[in-house]
């Protein structure tokens, strides 16, 4: 049998080439798949899609959310089985039943979201199920602690990972350190390995070790397969790119024969221009009023949100963006300060303080903070909206299965139907249930912590429009987001942070890259001015950051300016007994 002519294991691009040798037998080196269709009862999730992913070269599989990524990388490393087609690697047809055959080949699967065992160590977490024995009950602890260290010194991640951390002690960072680690460390050798959206929480520097280490893998003649939807990545780091749209092959190139409007319009069908199309909406008022509020984290902050307006909040990892957003949600003690709400003081004892008052939060760990994996679409939309739906006691069904599936539908949540689990649906549909939950609620201010994290290009377009909307309607939206570019497509104002306060404010007009950057590093660059020469970021030598332009914005203590100043006193709040009680819905 004669591969279809996509694209050839030496990185040409499709439409002409076919692989060597006659057949997935003689594909040559790599993992290869040919002709694999996928269906899940009438729903089709890939058709007749042939590829190679080449030994020695990275490649990066791209598409929207639905595209059938992951239904491929699953079928690859054994979790499904094909309806038809087969693969094999380096020339040897795979015949897989389950993700152990697959390790057993040496293809790995890098998941996205970790699977972390929260009561045992970093160590014992790389090495479930293959822990060093010491009699017939015990475990050698000595020779795991000396086994954990030399991987971690070989990988590089050193010095990010304790390897007597507990596992419910990890940050996000480094619960994806440790499932990297476990796919890097087996008995058998990998050959091939699949990162689902590695980065997707890691800081710059993990960033870059991990990148180190996938051109190590891929030097070494390891097959790579990169799923990210960051473009600057994926231009960075793959040798070649396939594409993938609605279940199919779009195409495949060498990286360096495209761009990243040509990537765009091959995964959405639209050019990347259109995805930030809004009109102003922010009106004179003022939603949130906060004053000189202080955490455990953040300390004097001040801010404003006017009805319609969309206020992100910029900064580098660890600037207290996050902790200021559970702390408006009424999850973290408040020390000081003062907050109103459409110029009503409210004090947040807990998070059903702050959703009574009209606050909702949409947190950056969706799985781990916001939704019940295991429960469909509609318990997952409607969950802080029961309130409406009862009748005495009982909540009203039809009512229920009605709102979720106004806003599964309003949302273009794609699922077979709103009793599926959300443990089923992709990235940027789950993150779309957190969206419809709140704009069931209809809350007068909806904070989004890392909107788009996750989520593909054509995923990323409908969550913008949906915030868009939301602005609109009059919704105050406050968005933290480490894309750049988001931020400045998204926000009518920009605050920035760094270490726990706000280093200053822009406005959208002024608002740049650069002048951000500045800002996020305000407090190590002691305000050198840059205002008479543009920083060129591309040009900086490693380490250096761009001086702080005195211009680039206003002072924290500036932070409220709006378009309206006029505002009620605030009533003072007072301290906080405690975080919010367990099981309080976010």
């Amino acid at each position: 049998m004669q591969l279809r002519p996509v694209d050839s294991p030496d990185g040409s691009s499709i439409g002409g080439s076919s692989f060597d040798g006659a057949g997935i037998d003689g594909a040559g080196t790599g993992l290869a798949a040919e002709a694999i269709s996928k269906r899940f009862g009438p729903v089709r999730a890939l058709h007749d899609v042939t590829v190679v992913f080449p030994a020695g070269q990275v490649t990066a599989l791209m598409g929207e959310n639905g595209a059938g990524k992951s239904t491929l990388l699953r079928i690859l490393t054994g979790d499904q089985r094909p309806t038809q087609g087969r693969m094999s690697l380096d020339g040897q047809v795979l015949d897989l039943h389950s993700p152990q055959d697959a390790h057993r080949a040496g293809v790995r699967l890098i998941p996205q979201e970790p699977e972390i065992i929260p009561h045992v160590s970093v160590a014992e977490n790389v090495y479930a199920g293959a822990l060093p024995r010491r009699g017939p009950r015990g475990f050698d602890r000595a020779g795991l602690r000396r086994r954990v260290l030399a991987d971690l010194e070989r990988l590089g991640f050193a010095q990010a990972l304790d390897p007597d951390l507990l596992g419910s002690q990890l940050t996000p960072a480094q619960r994806q350190l440790v499932e990297i680690m476990r796919a890097l460390t087996g008995s058998t050798p990998a050959r091939a390995i699949a990162f689902d959206e590695p980065t997707s929480s890691l800081s710059e520097h993990e960033v870059d070790a991990l990148f180190a280490l996938i051109r190590r893998l891929r030097d070494q003649g390891i097959a790579v397969i990169y799923v990210s939807h960051r473009m600057k990545e994926v231009f960075q780091l793959a040798d070649r790119v396939v594409v993938l749209r609605d279940g199919e092959l779009a195409g495949a190139a060498p990286a360096a024969d495209v761009d990243e409007t040509a990537l765009v319009r091959l995964m959405v069908g639209r050019d990347l221009s259109q995805l930030f199309v809004r009109e102003h909406a922010a009106t004179d008022r003022v939603v949130l009023d906060v004053s000189q509020l202080t955490t455990d984290d953040v300390r004097d902050i001040s801010l404003r949100v006017h009805a319609g307006e969309i206020v992100a909040l910029a900064g580098l990892i660890g600037a207290g963006r996050s902790e200021l957003a559970l702390a408006l949600a009424g999850d973290v003690p408040i020390r000081s300060g003062r907050i109103l709400m459409d110029g009503k003081a409210i004090r947040l004892r807990g998070p059903r303080d702050a959703i009574r008052a009209g606050i909702g939060l949409a947190p950056e760990e969706r799985k781990a903070q916001a939704l019940f994996a295991q429960r469909t679409i509609r318990d997952n939309t409607t969950l802080v909206s029961l309130h409406r739906l009862r009748r005495w006691r009982f909540v009203k069904r039809r009512a229920e299965k009605a709102l979720a599936q106004e806003y599964a539908d309003r949302l273009r949540v794609r699922a077979p139907s709103i009793e599926a689990e959300v443990r089923t649906l992709s990235g940027g549909n789950q993150q779309k249930v957190v969206l419809a939950r709140w704009l069931a609620r209809k809350p007068a201010l909806l904070i989004l912590d890392e909107p788009t994290r996750g989520v593909d290009v054509g995923a990323k377009a409908e969550i913008y429009q949906i915030i868009a909307d939301l602005a609109t309607a009059g919704t105050a939206v406050l968005v933290i987001s480490s894309e750049l570019p988001e931020v400045l497509g998204l926000a009518d104002r920009i605050l920035v942070m760094q270490n726990g306060r706000v280093t200053g404010e822009l406005g959208r007009a002024e608002a740049s890259e650069e002048k951000i950057l500045a800002l996020a590093m305000a407090d190590d660059l002691g305000g050198q001015d840059s205002s008479d020469s543009p920083t060129d970021l591309g040009n900086l030598p490693p380490g250096a950051a761009p001086a702080a332009s005195t211009s680039a914005g206003r002072s924290s203590s500036d932070t409220s300016a709006s378009p309206s100043d006029s505002a009620t006193t605030p009533a003072p709040i007072r301290e906080s007994a405690g975080s919010a009680p367990e099981g309080s819905p976010r």
